[in-house]
């Protein structure tokens, strides 16, 4: 993934910012705090932007805010809106076994998709921002979490901040 965190990453971090969920996103979702769900689902929104951006397909590290996410897709006038607005196109979800045929071949595995996700994170956050995504179902009790191990999150981190290190922005 390019690093350009140009004004197309501004435009969505101010639009996710402002972003108004409804009720209704939270509706299949029951974990609590409902704060730090939402907080997930704010930076999930965010690291999408930066999968477009590169037409990269990134796995969902959050049970809890798949469910959300799923809540928001059916606010279909709302989330449509949402996209036109913070990514000038529609975010289509590709749950596992679903995407189309052109877009499975380039997605890789579940861990490549991990990874991806990742980066995309080192690309959409703001400067000193932690991710809560990767323990998030642990910490909001979800039975069979998902996730990424926070300490091979950073590992990844690390390496991308290596790679581009010297590199504009």
């Amino acid at each position: 993934m390019r690093r350009n965190r140009g004004n197309q990453f501004d435009r969505v971090n101010a639009v996710v910012a402002g972003l108004e969920l409804p009720p209704a996103v939270f509706k299949t979702c029951p974990w609590q705090p409902r704060e730090l769900v939402d907080a997930g689902l704010r930076q999930w929104l965010r690291c999408c932007a930066a999968a477009l951006h590169d037409r990269q397909i990134i796995g969902m590290p959050s049970h809890a805010v798949d469910e959300a996410w799923h809540g928001f897709i059916l606010c279909t006038a709302r989330y449509a809106a949402f996209c036109g607005q913070a990514y000038g196109e529609f975010l289509h979800h590709h749950p596992e076994d679903a995407a189309p045929e052109g877009l499975v071949s380039r997605s890789g595995s579940s861990a490549d998709q991990l990874r991806k996700t990742v980066i995309a994170w080192t690309l959409a956050a703001m400067p000193g921002e932690q991710c809560v995504l990767w323990d998030l179902d642990e910490r909001v009790g979800v039975d069979h979490p998902w996730g990424l191990d926070p300490a091979h999150a950073a590992a990844i981190e690390a390496d991308v901040q290596r790679l581009t290190a010297g590199v504009g922005p």
